[in-house]
């Protein structure tokens, strides 16, 4: 039997079974850490349990809440060389949610990311209540977009009467240079929102409203808007 242990085989059997040991008790807060995940702007108020299955409290992004999430590595992905760390809450609520946190190949972003956060703190004085978002991806790779799609959805709240936004702005994420941008467009198509951000979290949003009415835009003026021809223009700077 001792003859056995110290066969090269056995030693190799032995480093993999403390490195399996060690991998599935590693912890969620060290996974984290490693991955550079805080480096990318996520945080949580607590993070329990091993990273194969552990979980998140407060968890956010950039300051944007999330909420309290399950969290796990997807084993798939190491084997190509990307991390991948998913995340999910689904508790037939309106703001259910899933996506993941992805590192690898000089690359870092969201993946297929679905559900629904409260943007009406980090996009003021923009109207904007909620963001929906439908297998929604974005990758940066030295500081520039280099993959971004899925749909979104901006929810506005009825502030204004006159306003088409029974149906909030939606359109599809896209890169437009070093930054991701958001074209969003109202069902009538005379609200628009365009939102472009960076690999740092600094943002650029216009929204614009075309209307002759002048009831109208008084009232956008009286909540920031100014007149620009036949437009009522409202533009944002910030950082997430």
């Amino acid at each position: 039997m001792s003859g056995w242990l110290h066969s090269t085989r056995a030693r190799i059997m032995l480093v993999l079974i403390l490195c399996v040991g060690l991998l599935v008790t590693w912890p969620l807060r060290a996974a984290f850490s490693i991955f550079g995940l805080a480096d990318m702007g996520v945080a949580a108020r607590s993070l329990r349990g091993p990273i194969w299955w552990g979980g998140a409290e407060e968890l956010q992004i950039r300051g944007v809440q999330l909420g309290t999430v399950d969290v796990f590595l997807n084993p798939v992905q190491l084997l190509v060389g990307r991390v991948r760390i998913d995340m999910t809450r689904h508790s037939g609520a309106p703001d259910d949610i899933s996506g993941a946190f992805t590192v690898g190949w000089g690359q870092r972003g969201i993946d297929d990311v679905t559900g629904s956060v409260a943007l009406a703190a980090p996009l003021a004085p923009l109207p904007v209540s909620r963001v929906e978002f439908d297998d929604m991806t974005i990758h940066f790779a030295g500081g520039r977009c280099v993959l971004a799609e899925g749909r979104v959805r901006a929810r506005v709240p009825a502030f204004i009467n006159g306003l088409s936004l029974a149906n909030g702005l939606s359109g599809d994420a896209t890169c437009a240079g070093d930054a991701v941008e958001l074209p969003l467009v109202s069902q009538s198509g005379l609200e628009r929102l365009t939102v472009r951000i960076g690999a740092d979290g600094r943002y650029e949003a216009t929204m614009r409203v075309k209307t002759a009415d002048p009831l109208l835009g008084a009232a956008l003026g009286a909540n920031g808007f100014r007149a620009m021809g036949d437009e009522q223009v409202l533009r944002t700077v910030g950082r997430l």
